[in-house]
């Protein structure tokens, strides 16, 4: 029942449309209307600023990350993968927007891999900034960042991790990819390059 409930929380924090909310307040405007209608931290970041970026990045991060360690502390390491990966699921179509387009998950899938195993959520971070300051398409270092972490979890788990944080690695790739990915592939691409700050 605890699970479940962490579960069920993860995702309904995960439905927070921070970025639509900032915008809307601070501006009066819909950033779905604006940029890639996006209402994720890069396309607010492009269209109004750091100043409005930067919390939009800390916030959709929180919200990976709360579930992700309220679920590992309660529960265990795999309620806390997946409680992220509900947090993930709403923050694509956010209940509180009637589950419409949402985000991206980049933020969120990060925020997730901090709560729930802080090592490689720290290398996933370093990957995806060494990526993208080469192209500086932030939906190549999201996609190729997703497929390396599973490889990369597996590595640190054979070498330096006990036999519970590997499984944890493991579902957090399955999950990233499956979040991350998946709904990068299936939006697409403007081809813009993304601001060299929006980390997510």
């Amino acid at each position: 029942m605890t699970a479940a409930l962490v579960v069920l929380g993860g995702y309904l924090l995960g439905s927070v449309p921070f970025g639509y909310w900032l915008v809307r307040v601070g501006k009066g405007e819909d950033i779905r209307r604006v940029g890639s209608g996006n209402i994720g931290a890069t396309n607010v970041w492009r269209t109004y600023g750091r100043w409005y970026g930067v919390p939009v990045v800390l916030f959709d991060m929180a919200k990976g990350a709360v579930p992700g360690v309220v679920g590992t502390l309660l529960v265990g390491e795999l309620v806390g993968v997946l409680a992220g990966g509900a947090a993930m699921l709403g923050h694509w179509r956010p209940l509180f927007l009637r589950f419409q387009k949402g985000g991206k998950t980049v933020a969120t899938a990060g925020g997730t891999f901090f709560g729930v195993a802080p090592l490689l959520g720290a290398i996933g971070l370093g990957l995806w900034i060494a990526i993208f300051l080469v192209p500086r398409y932030a939906s190549l270092a999201s996609i190729l960042t997703a497929l390396s972490l599973p490889f990369l979890g597996l590595a640190l788990v054979d070498n330096t991790m006990p036999d519970r944080l590997a499984e944890t690695c493991r579902e957090l790739g399955r999950y990233e990819f499956l979040f991350t990915a998946a709904p990068l592939r299936m939006k697409g691409s403007t081809g813009a390059p993304a601001h060299p700050m929006a980390i997510f």
